[in-house]
């Protein structure tokens, strides 16, 4: 029988009791967050590096002290840099090696996506990126929301055997790309997840919820904190005038992981 995985629930449900079920996923960038994530009520973790570019590859280093200080499955980013998901050949050797890498060091699933030129699903490499992945689920990220005809390559996705598909319904955040979210679930009947992500909060998740029929979610609940650092140098930056700030960070919060945990068992 297959099973749902769910938050804040020690035994697997069967796959016929989806509609009493909920997953939240969140994606996390450091330690600190993915034990906060967990804490929140979290059923899963998306672990990225640089979630100012939308999420790269994480380190090793990072993936195994996750691992070591959390219990619930891990999902690696493997997405060699920030841009398009038009990669090159030397680009879809790294991401094998770190297919490789994430998989060796304890990573529970994997995420990724690639696109041809011309806004379709580049399904050639991703066969191939797909049996490197085996046998570890894998999630095709947002670089859906970059294609040209969805329910097209929905199909594509289906018939790659991609687990879900993570989408902001190819707007620029999930509630207003909810009409596309809703079309692509029913399109789905089932055969692959549909999980909305993208500019979800506690103020939209309800009505997210209710008008797509989605029993995923992804967020990031954070929340700015301030650097500890007493002696700050403000003249020298380290990126580029669109990064980060020096002297703060963005942490999961587990008040508001917790929270959106509360509406989507309230709502579902």
């Amino acid at each position: 029988m297959n099973i749902l995985v769910v938050a804040n629930c020690e035994r697997p449900l069967p796959i016929d009791r989806m509609s009493e079920a909920f997953l939240m996923e969140v994606c996390v960038d450091s330690v600190e967050s993915a034990i906060n994530a967990e804490r929140g009520g979290a059923g899963r973790l998306e672990l990225c590096s640089s979630l100012l570019e939308g999420g790269i590859t994480p380190s090793i280093g990072l993936l195994k002290v996750v691992k070591q200080y959390t219990g619930i499955p891990v999902y690696a980013m493997i997405r060699p840099r920030g841009g398009d998901f038009l990669y090159t050949d030397r680009e879809v050797e790294v991401m094998r090696t770190d297919i490789e890498l994430a998989k060796s060091s304890g990573a529970d699933g994997l995420v990724l996506g690639a696109l041809t030129e011309d806004g379709r699903v580049d399904a050639e490499l991703c066969m191939e990126l797909l049996a490197a992945c085996r046998p570890l689920p894998v999630t095709f990220h947002r670089a859906f929301d970059m294609v040209r005809d969805p329910p097209s390559a929905l199909e594509t996705l289906i018939s790659l055997g991609f687990e879900r598909l993570l989408t902001s319904g190819c707007d620029c955040s999930a509630l207003e790309g909810l009409p596309i979210i809703k079309r692509l679930v029913e399109q789905a009947k089932g055969r692959m997840t549909i999980m909305p992500g993208g500019g979800i909060s506690e103020r939209n998740l309800q009505r997210i919820l209710e008008g797509s029929g989605a029993q995923e979610f992804h967020c990031s609940a954070r929340s700015s904190r301030d650097s500890a650092m007493k002696f700050r140098n403000w003249s020298v930056n380290m990126g580029a005038s669109l990064s980060a700030p020096e002297y703060s960070s963005k942490v999961a919060d587990v008040t508001k992981v917790r929270t959106l945990n509360a509406i989507a068992k309230n709502t579902l």
